[in-house]
C-alpha cells in the first residue's frame, strides 16, 4: 500500500485523497485502513470516525468541509497582511535613516521591477513621490465618466508644483468627461503644459512618469496597485498611451467637438458597436463610462432612429445602416 508521505493544503488534494473522498460520498463511508493510503483526508478533516470503537470513516459533505477550510485560508491571509504591515513599519525608520547617506555609501542595490502597493496610503504616496520626482512629462488615464472634487483636491497641488518645474501633463478621459464640470474646473486651476482628450473607451486607470516608472491597477477596487519600473514595461505603456493619444478628441485648453457619422450622435455610435459585441446593457454603460440609465436612453434613440423592435432586430439594422463603418478620425 502506498502511502501519501507529502503532507499538502486542500488546494492540492493528491489524486488518492481525491478518489477516495469521492468513493466515500457515493457509498457513505469507507473503511478507516483505506485512508491510510490517503491521510490528508483525516488532516484536512474530509473524514471522520463513524463511532467510537468503530472501523469506518465517514465522510464530511463537501459543503461542510468547503467553508472552513476557506475559513483557515482567509485567517493564513489575514495573517501575512499583518506581518507584512508590521514589517513595513519596522522598516519605515530604517529607510529614512539610510535614505539620509551619501550616495557613494549606499549599497548598490537593483530596485525591483514590479512593486505590490497593498492601501491607498500606500499606492497615494508612492505616486505622489513619483509626481515629485518626475521633471519631463506625466501621462495619465482615467477610466470612467466623472471624478468627484474631493478626488481632484487630492492631486491638484501635486499637479501645480510639477507643471511649474516645467513637466508637460496629458491625460486621457472618456468622452462623457466632457459633461463633467469639477474635471473642467480643475484643468482650469492648473497652469502649465496640461492637455486633455477624450475616447469612447480607454484602458484602465494608468498613471507613466518619465518613462521610467509606471502605475496600474492590480484589481477591480482598485486598493492594490503595481509599481513598475521594468523599462520593457514602462515603455510599452507609455506607447500604448501615445496611440490612444493619437486616436482622442482635444478637450482641454481647445475643445474640439465630436463629430457625429452620418447623423448618429458619437454616444450612439459608440453603444451601437458594443451592443453588436453581444454586451448587455450594463457592460454598455460600463465601457464608455456612463450610469446605465444614460446607456439605456441612448440605445433606446438609435432603436427609434433604426425603426427596431427588438434587440434582435436592432443588431441586424446597425449592420446595415452603416454607422459601423465609420470610426473616430485620428488628431
Amino acid at each position: 500500500m502506498t502511502v501519501d508521505a507529502h503532507p499538502h493544503g486542500p488546494d492540492e488534494l493528491c489524486a488518492a485523497g481525491s478518489e477516495l473522498y469521492a468513493r466515500a460520498l457515493r457509498e457513505g463511508h469507507v473503511a478507516s485502513e483505506d485512508a491510510d493510503q490517503a491521510p490528508c483526508l483525516v488532516d484536512l478533516g474530509l473524514l471522520r470516525p463513524a463511532s467510537q470503537g468503530n472501523e469506518q470513516l465517514r465522510p464530511v459533505p463537501p459543503s461542510v468541509a468547503l467553508p472552513r477550510l476557506l475559513e483557515g485560508i482567509e485567517d493564513r491571509i489575514a495573517h501575512h497582511r499583518r506581518q507584512e504591515s508590521l514589517l513595513a513599519a519596522a522598516f519605515e525608520p530604517l529607510m529614512a535613516v539610510a535614505a539620509q547617506q551619501p550616495v557613494s555609501q549606499q549599497a548598490d542595490v537593483t530596485p525591483s521591477a514590479i512593486t505590490v502597493l497593498n492601501g491607498l496610503p500606500r499606492i497615494q504616496e508612492a505616486v505622489r513621490k513619483a509626481i515629485s520626482d518626475s521633471s519631463r512629462e506625466m501621462l495619465v488615464i482615467q477610466p470612467g465618466g466623472f471624478r468627484t472634487p474631493e478626488e481632484l483636491a487630492l492631486s491638484l497641488d501635486d499637479a501645480r508644483v510639477a507643471l511649474a518645474r516645467g513637466v508637460r501633463l496629458r491625460t486621457l478621459y472618456q468622452h462623457t468627461t466632457r459633461h463633467s464640470l469639477p474635471v473642467l474646473a480643475y484643468y482650469e486651476l492648473l497652469d502649465g503644459d496640461a492637455e486633455v482628450r477624450t475616447l469612447d473607451e480607454v484602458t484602465e486607470r494608468l498613471f507613466v512618469f518619465d518613462r521610467t516608472v509606471a502605475f496600474i491597477p492590480a484589481n477591480k477596487e482598485r486598493d492594490v496597485a503595481l509599481e513598475i519600473q521594468h523599462p520593457a514595461l514602462v515603455d510599452y505603456l507609455g506607447t500604448t498611451f501615445e496611440r490612444f493619444w493619437r486616436l482622442a478628441t482635444p478637450m482641454y485648453p481647445t475643445q474640439v467637438p465630436i463629430a457625429s457619422d452620418n447623423g448618429f450622435s458619437p454616444r450612439q455610435r459608440a453603444a451601437a458597436v458594443l451592443l453588436t459585441e453581444g454586451l448587455t446593457d450594463g457592460e454598455i454603460a460600463a465601457r464608455l463610462g456612463m450610469n446605465i440609465r444614460t446607456a439605456r436612453v441612448h440605445i433606446a434613440k438609435l432603436s427609434e432612429r433604426l425603426g427596431s423592435h427588438s434587440r434582435a432586430q436592432l443588431g441586424f439594422l446597425i449592420g446595415q445602416s452603416g454607422i459601423l463603418d465609420h470610426g473616430e478620425q485620428s488628431v
